[in-house]
């Protein structure tokens, strides 16, 4: 048997309008005729896809790539298709292919991962921030228009704006725009200052150390300062290294201590860098 003939084109898609095809297909059994016979409309249909397709242009993505997904769409569309339903296959192409289209942005091509919910939230809030520049002339519109344009609360607002900013992302090798040869964004971050970690237990040991009898006070600084021995520090004072390691253990006791009355908490805490 020979398949159906590519029916008239549609007036109003200009894509050609399949009925007696699809009626056709759906009794067909499975084998080279209905194969010849999806193909057939497939391709019939195909500038349709691709001028969806289009629609998506310039958003980072090859034109060649849109138009495979959107083939890809396309034959999804004709597998489901029923003609039973009495709808045009057009009206049930149109959304398939475009959602197919939308899926791959959302699923392959942002560089950080994002909800779908956040991801159309940006969609509406970029929609919405767009026409509202036109409207108001080039101004930026305030968070407040936009919620009223796009009808969302002012959270879901700021959520679509700081998605607006997470759809690509920055190498961190990457040089000022107009600078040639200057510091990576690497180079310009900040580093964790690990001083910070024991800020809060310094400012708990200080008022024990100035309740520490003078001698004392010297040992520790002496010790944990000037990092000298104990030997050393035994000789510098005229006393014996066994008596400055006893010192040494009994000052930094009574500091910890009293830092731990200070913070009001039962962690162990260290009086001064390198203390047993």
């Amino acid at each position: 048997m020979q398949a159906a003939s590519a029916p008239q084109l549609s007036t109003d898609t200009g894509a050609p309008s399949s009925d007696e095809a699809f009626r056709k297909l759906v009794t067909l059994p499975q084998g080279p005729e209905r194969d010849a016979l999806r193909e057939e409309i497939v391709c019939a249909w195909l500038p349709m896809a691709h001028r969806l397709a289009s629609r998506f242009r310039n958003r980072g993505e090859p034109m060649d790539d849109l138009r495979q997904v959107a083939a890809m769409g396309l034959v999804k569309a004709v597998d489901r298709y029923d003609p039973a339903r009495g709808k045009a296959f057009e009206t049930y192409a149109v959304p398939t292919v475009t959602g197919e289209l939308k899926r791959h942005f959302r699923d392959h091509t942002w560089d950080v991962h994002v909800p779908r919910r956040v991801q159309d939230l940006r969609n509406q809030v970029r929609t919405a921030r767009r026409d509202l520049a036109q409207r108001l002339g080039g101004r930026a519109p305030t968070c407040a228009e936009i919620a009223a344009e796009a009808n969302l609360p002012e959270e879901d607002v700021l959520l679509g704006l700081e998605a607006l900013e997470s759809y690509s992302a920055l190498s961190l090798d990457a040089e000022p725009a107009g600078v040639d040869g200057g510091a990576t964004l690497a180079d310009r971050l900040g580093s964790w200052d690990h001083a910070l970690d024991i800020a809060v237990d310094r400012e708990a040991a200080k008022p024990g150390l100035r309740r520490l009898p003078e001698r004392e006070r010297t040992i520790l600084y002496l010790r944990y300062f000037r990092d000298m021995t104990q030997l050393g520090i035994a000789e510098h004072l005229g006393i014996s290294q066994m008596h400055v390691s006893r010192l040494i253990s009994q000052s930094c006791a009574r500091v910890r201590a009293g830092a731990l009355k200070e913070t009001g908490t039962l962690r162990k805490t260290r009086a001064v860098p390198g203390a047993a």
